[in-house]
């Protein structure tokens, strides 16, 4: 796990080690335990290193194969690297190492642009070919890890985030009028391969690409989801069975592969509370649990300590709970922000921040619930679309629950330059007219768990983990049981409310209140109802002379928000005016000041 970066140039140039030194400050955080960086003809790599696997410096980054040809900088882990590895050595392959990042090295000289399809983790990396002078990169099926890219006629340059290639210059910081449409109706969702800026693209999930010397680029989608009904059906305790069989089998391997101790983010809910009863079946004595929890407002709590609380009595876990006061958020909120390679709304991004800074105290890696609710229906829009539907357009009928606001809104809540067509409605159209999907409620959850989830809450979670150097695994998201669940007939995850075969699944093993209880959100109370000194710290943004100069906003429309900021939420209840303060907060941190990620 760790950060990465890189440049090729295209104009037989050589690379400037100036560039790698301006951008691996922006990946220290996170990989703290080691640098590096390695040069050969038009290519450079850079690397921090965060030690899980083989803690030995025989798996330092850049990793060199001189016999091969080939170098690699890698962010992730793989999971089922201990195979590969001896089916490698039976092959007559030879290892200096004993980590995962070597036999992705391995794995593509026998594979090439197919070798990702035979990784199961998740990942993001590149390999340089000295024999033909190309570049590969690829990122994992679920869009786990993070990978962006600066492409022009002089250089071809990619890295962890976005301030890596800020830092490194010459970028077109534009904002993308269609990236921004998205930005403002998808809560923070902008799908790969735009980014907010036009200068800066995301790699998509599933997807490699393949930069020869003069810098054709030829992109590969190596995994797709198949959503459609499996020609032989199960019962539904078939596939209860097969569900929690797969699902053990994810947990399992995210506890073992790692040289470091594991705990869990257990935040109460079903999902992370699941993961500490499925790693109690595993016989994992002394588990290490942590939960956080925020002040309460008068129309919500601010924890979930109450339901949390029952699944450590029930287990014995050694917990660590942290209570966070209000004046602690306000006064690390940007910090949190300068943090996120993308700009990102939800309220529990700064929850995160904040858990991991304590949690990376005491262990390097987690698991964490995120995914459950996107692969197996838990939010409350997924039954009411399933009810719903009609002879409506689909993206009609997704539109009316999900975005934050139609069309008419966002042209009133942006400038004239940025005022053009309906493009998040064009996109959710293309996304819900693939195949791969039997019915609409089918093709919601494809379009959910291969687009949306990425940025919201796949994205959220590495950011905001990785800032201290802590690496979180996502059982939910094992591609395996992603592929399982999205053939699953439609009542199976979304009857009993919600995520309904977890629920069968649970029963007897986790407390029956946290089973029952209506579905809970990661609370932070004081971004959802903008009052006192945090409505005084987003009318300092909005108000201030670099948001006026940027022009992206309608004034008329902030000055409303400002006004009445408890009268505008979101059809998913978030802060229409936080949903602004976060984006020109994210510009002026990025943009208008030099980037510092210390």
């Amino acid at each position: 796990m760790c950060g990465i970066c890189g440049e090729l140039r295209l104009d037989q140039a050589q690379p400037d080690a100036q560039v790698m030194t301006r951008m691996l400050p922006l990946l220290a955080r996170r990989g703290p335990d080691a640098q590096g960086t390695w040069q050969n003809g038009p290519l450079q790599f850079g690397q921090r290193r965060l030690a899980v696997i083989d803690l030995t410096e025989r798996s330092n980054q850049p990793l060199v194969d001189e016999k091969l040809g080939l170098t690699i900088v890698f962010n992730g882990a793989i999971y089922n690297y201990p195979q590969l590895r001896r089916q490698f050595i039976d092959e007559g392959y030879t290892f200096k190492s004993d980590g995962d990042t070597e036999v992705i090295i391995k794995a593509y000289h026998k594979w090439g642009e197919r070798c990702p399809e035979y990784l199961d983790g998740m990942f993001a990396f590149a390999i340089w070919n000295r024999n033909d002078k190309s570049l590969f990169i690829a990122r994992d099926r679920m869009g786990i890890k993070p990978l962006y890219f600066a492409h022009n006629k002089t250089h071809f340059r990619f890295a962890s985030n976005m301030q890596a290639l800020l830092a490194a210059g010459d970028v077109n910081t534009q904002v993308d009028p269609i990236g921004l449409h998205h930005q403002l109706t998808l809560h923070g969702v902008i799908p790969a391969p735009r980014t907010i800026l036009q200068g800066i693209s995301k790699l998509p999930p599933g997807t490699s690409l393949l930069i020869n010397a003069v810098g054709d680029v030829t992109s590969r989608r190596y995994w797709e989801l198949d959503a459609a009904r499996p020609a032989q059906d199960h019962t539904e305790a078939e596939w209860t069975e097969l569900i929690h069989a797969q699902l053990r089998d994810a947990v399992k391997k995210r506890l073992q592969v790692a040289d470091v101790p594991v705990g869990v983010l257990l935040s109460g809910g079903l999902d992370s509370s699941l993961l500490v009863a499925l790693l109690a079946e595993q016989n994992v004595h002394d588990l290490l649990t942590f939960s956080i929890g925020f002040e309460d407002q008068p129309e919500e709590k601010g924890s979930e300590f109450e339901y949390s609380d029952q699944v450590v009595a029930r287990y014995d876990t050694r917990h660590h709970k942290f209570l966070i006061p209000n004046n602690q958020v306000l006064t690390r909120l940007t910090e949190a922000v300068r943090c996120m390679s993308e700009p990102m709304v939800a309220q529990d991004a700064v929850a995160f921040y904040l858990l991991s800074e304590q949690v990376s105290k005491v262990v390097k890696v987690v698991q964490s619930g995120q995914g459950a609710d996107e692969v197996f229906g838990g939010y409350f829009w997924f039954p009411r679309l399933w009810q719903e539907h009609n002879h409506d357009p689909d993206v009609d009928l997704f539109a009316r629950h999900y975005f934050d606001r139609d069309h008419p809104e966002f042209l009133e809540t942006v400038a004239p330059a940025y005022r053009g067509e309906d493009h998040t409605r064009n996109k959710i159209a293309e996304l819900l007219a693939l195949p791969h999907a039997t019915e609409f409620i089918d093709r919601v959850l494809h379009m959910d768990v291969t687009t949306l989830i990425v940025d919201d809450p796949v994205k959220r979670v590495d950011n905001m983990t990785m800032a201290f150097g802590l690496e979180a695994r996502v059982p939910f998201l094992d591609y395996r049981l992603v592929e399982l669940a999205a053939q699953m007939p439609p009542e199976l995850k979304l009857n009993s409310g919600g995520k309904h075969v977890l629920k069968q699944i649970a029963r007897g093993l986790v407390p029956d209140a946290v089973i029952d209880r209506p579905k809970g959100y990661f609370p932070m109370p004081a971004l959802k109802y903008v009052r006192g000194e945090f409505l005084g710290f987003m009318r300092q943004i909005l108000d201030s002379s670099a948001c006026r100069n940027r022009g992206i906003f309608n004034r008329r429309y902030v000055d409303m928000l400002l006004a009445t900021p408890d009268q505008h939420f979101t059809r998913l209840q978030g802060s229409k005016l936080w949903h602004l303060a976060l984006l020109e907060l994210w510009f002026q941190l990025n943009l208008d000041q030099t980037p510092s990620m210390n």
